[in-house]
């Protein structure tokens, strides 16, 4: 079986999971987020050797203040503790994402996670927060004209918030059909993929279909086939 070197998750439709169960929707964040540490170490199992997920992006924060504040919280939570369970599964995380406006205690958390983790070998989580992807190319941009020199395409990979290989692979849950400003410049010659189930639902089982449906698909690369 092909598998992936790089799949990316946007992990969609948390709160009308917790909709259709008659719950706050507010709770299917944390769904979501329990879906994260036990789908990950499964996906490193599987052979992938870098996981990205869509966590929380840069319009999030047009949200309501208080779902927002609830993120935030939850986020500052879960990079405490969530996190070290998968610190002692040796899988190394990385964030993407700009720091602005981040508060300062959930900044020392995300540098405290890198490197706590910089060192393990299973696998790389890329844990995109407050991440846009026209935000991170004009990051990018604004990097490499100090430099004044001509560029590549992998000069400017490199200037990214990470350094990472493209994405293979990219799964939206909740069967929306869209990037939502996902990693715009990896994904050029990523296989899409959108089950219809909402993320907490996107358990083991259906990332084994994922896989399925990835070794279907006829790669090609540079135009039309």
């Amino acid at each position: 079986m092909k598998i992936p070197n790089h799949v990316g998750i946007i992990m969609d439709g948390n709160r009308r999971w917790a909709k259709e169960k008659g719950k706050n929707p507010l709770d299917g964040h944390v769904a979501g987020l329990n879906r994260i540490t036990s789908l990950a170490e499964y996906v490193f199992n599987k052979g992938v050797n870098f996981l990205t997920i869509y966590a929380f992006s840069t319009e999030n924060f047009k949200r309501e203040e208080k779902e927002v504040k609830y993120l935030m919280n939850l986020a500052i939570k879960a990079f405490k503790n969530e996190i070290g369970n998968l610190h002692k599964k040796n899988i190394k995380i990385v964030f993407s994402g700009r720091e602005d406006p981040l508060s300062d205690e959930i900044l020392n958390i995300i540098d405290e996670v890198e490197e706590k983790t910089k060192e393990n070998t299973k696998g790389t989580l890329n844990i995109c927060f407050n991440y846009g992807g026209r935000a991170e190319i004009i990051d990018a941009v604004n990097e490499l004209i100090e430099s004044g020199e001509k560029i590549t395409e992998d000069d400017f990979g490199k200037n990214l918030y990470k350094d990472l290989p493209d994405l293979d692979y990219v799964i939206r849950t909740s069967g929306e059909m869209r990037m939502s400003n996902f990693m715009l410049w990896q994904i050029s010659y990523a296989e899409l993929y959108f089950p219809e189930c909402y993320f907490p639902d996107f358990d083991e089982k259906e990332f084994d279909k994922a896989l399925l449906e990835y070794n279907s698909r006829i790669r090609r690369f540079g135009g039309n086939g």
